[in-house]
């Protein structure tokens, strides 16, 4: 007679993550859950068929288990690439990209031409799950400018929630281009940390996650120890204040704070490079990354 599998072996394995994850599948169904796919992550993603493919199956994974995910995604490595090859300089004041014509040329081809399209292409591989979208489709995100000298760059002053609704609804997969546009129809390139927690707010999303190239949010930003596995806002507020938050995080983080005021229950930062995090962030008990709770 042949013995049982040893538990954590094998089928008995795959058996126990099953049942792990059975509660949240309960916990989360029905609920909106915003992914931002960061362009760093994607870098690689996007070169590498497999990468691209594991992160379309685990949406998909999402969505067939009967929750409702949004993705939103950059492609800031994408376009400087693309930049450089056309011999346009790029000059970033605040974390965000000084913007003009030319660029914003650029950034509209490869956001709206490469990088959603791919996603879209992958998600659809298991069916017709994914629709491409832009922030100016259906008025989605209405813009202002942020600040003259940085071009066409552009904030959230409004979202329009009633096309992701209706996706929602039909049981679709909204994958929306961070490309919105102001009042009088002016293309603004937005950045996509800040669009994805204007989305998740006006959505009343239960989780935003970003999907990144770092292991998570770090109290010593020079110490990979420090990495915190769950914070509460208020102290979040308080590393952002002690300089702690520097450089490219301070968007996110930003973004995962007005989302939080916003009504969205919990915000995470993940390594995007690590295979299948967001279905460890969401099914499992420990979780990877940095959770933020309100």
């Amino acid at each position: 007679m042949t013995a049982p599998p040893a538990p954590g072996t094998g089928a008995a394995a795959k058996a126990a993550v099953l049942v792990e994850a059975l509660p949240y599948i309960h916990r989360w169904q029905d609920r909106v859950v915003v992914v931002k796919y960061g362009g760093n992550a994607l870098a690689g993603a996007v070169a590498d068929h497999d990468a691209l493919a594991s992160f379309a199956s685990d949406i998909v994974l999402l969505r067939s288990v009967g929750i409702r995910p949004v993705v939103v995604h950059g492609g800031g490595p994408q376009i400087g690439a693309l930049l450089g090859r056309l011999g346009i300089g790029t000059e970033f004041v605040r974390g965000l990209r000084v913007t003009d014509a030319a660029t914003l040329d650029v950034v509209r081809m490869v956001l709206l031409g490469q990088v959603n399209p791919d996603l879209v292409a992958a998600m659809n591989v298991h069916g017709p799950l994914a629709v491409g979208l832009s922030g100016a489709d259906s008025r989605l995100l209405t813009t202002r400018t942020v600040d003259p000298d940085l071009g066409f760059v552009g904030e959230v002053a409004a979202v329009n929630t009633s096309v992701l609704e209706q996706l929602l609804a039909q049981r679709l997969v909204p994958v929306v281009a961070t490309i919105g546009a102001d009042e009088g129809g002016q293309a603004h390139n937005i950045n996509a940390d800040t669009a994805a927690g204007a989305i998740a707010a006006a959505l009343g999303a239960e989780k935003l996650i970003y999907l990144t190239d770092v292991e998570g949010l770090r109290r010593d930003v020079a110490d990979p120890s420090s990495v915190l596995s769950s914070v509460a806002a208020r102290e979040l507020e308080e590393l952002v204040r002690s300089g702690a938050v520097t450089a490219g995080m301070v968007p996110k983080v930003e973004a995962c704070l007005h989302a939080l005021r916003g009504g969205v229950r919990q915000a995470h930062i993940l390594d995007g490079r690590v295979e299948h995090a967001l279905l460890l962030e969401v099914f499992t008990d420990e979780g990877v990354g940095t959770m933020i709770t309100a």
